[in-house]
């Protein structure tokens, strides 16, 4: 994952996804946000990006509709998918499915590890989408991405002590792996 304000170098080979540095300080408005998109996929290649989310306002489904939506067709003319963040209450005003092809659960953490945020990823696979959490800095929280049936997650959870927690991490993916299911794989 990569964001206007990081800098990150992509390894050679590696796949990347490109959040737009809403939540957080790292937003530069929305030309220099595109341009700096448009340089990354001109420099790391289209067929390596996973995705990349519109400009959002963080927690704020109206205005995340508004902001969103002129920038969804634009990152598809980039030759790259699309995302569209889902925010608290964004089923209410109405999911503009056809614009998108990833759905970003982002919002409160309330929100998006409640039955509105399940109906919506459940909703977004039966329409062949993928699907990304945000902030997932838990075990907890990850038990639930996969149970959303997301297929790519991040958080600053390595951020902090990434010595000690890559260890956790690396035990919590491997335990999704290979605890057995009631509902099957």
């Amino acid at each position: 994952m990569t964001t206007p304000a990081q800098g990150n170098v992509i390894p050679d080979g590696a796949e990347y996804a490109c959040d737009n540095g809403k939540f957080g300080k790292g937003w530069p408005g929305a030309d220099a946000w595109f341009d700096w998109l448009t340089r990354t996929v001109d420099r790391y290649g289209a067929d390596r990006c996973l995705w990349a989310v519109a400009p959002d306002v963080p927690f704020d489904a109206a205005g995340t509709l508004a902001e969103s939506l002129p920038w969804l067709a634009r990152i598809r003319e980039l030759g790259i998918p699309a995302a569209f963040a889902a925010q608290d209450g964004c089923d209410q005003l109405g999911v503009p499915w056809d614009a998108f092809d990833v759905l970003f659960i982002a919002g409160s953490t309330e929100w998006k590890t409640g039955p509105v945020a399940e109906r919506l990823s459940r909703e977004a696979k039966e329409r062949g989408k993928q699907i990304h959490m945000g902030r997932v800095n838990s075990r907890q929280r990850l038990r639930t991405a996969e149970w959303f049936g997301c297929d790519s997650a991040d958080g600053t959870y390595l951020a902090f002590g990434p010595e000690k927690n890559l260890r956790l991490l690396a035990g919590w993916l491997d335990e999704l792996h290979h605890t057995p299911s009631l509902f099957g794989s």
